[in-house]
């Protein structure tokens, strides 16, 4: 069964960290791009950070770049997102997603209707 489940999620203080894991199952990473995507209340999913599976290349949005990143270990057929320097308008559920359409192996466009398989999210309050 095709499956990813996400984990890692919490609360944590402004200025704090937390690792975020996305492990896949009945299917490999080294064939499909993954992205981390949010949601928050009354707010449309926002595309957060991808990898691709061809060369590693990253995807970033503004909001977030420089404070997170984005990594894969293919061992554990899992992607992590390292989340440092939290804000509170970080607060959102979490979700991560394999492409399934088009260049399912590249992260040039991010989103959310390229996407599928997706996990059943992960809460991430960032809140003193």
């Amino acid at each position: 069964q095709l499956q990813l489940v996400e984990s890692g999620g919490g609360l944590v203080q402004p200025g704090g960290s937390l690792r975020l894991s996305c492990a896949a199952s009945g299917f490999t990473l080294d064939y499909y791009a993954i992205g981390w995507f949010r949601q928050a209340p009354g707010k449309e999913r926002e595309g957060v950070s991808c990898i691709s599976s061809s060369d590693g290349t990253t995807y970033y949005a503004a909001s977030v770049k420089g404070r997170f990143t984005i990594s894969k270990d293919n061992a554990k057929n899992t992607v992590y997102l390292q989340m440092n320097s939290l804000k509170p308008e970080d607060t959102a559920v979490y979700y991560c997603a394999r492409r399934v359409v088009g260049r399912r192996n590249s992260c040039t466009v991010v989103a959310g209707s390229l996407f599928g398989s997706w996990g059943q999210g992960t809460q991430v309050t960032v809140s003193s």
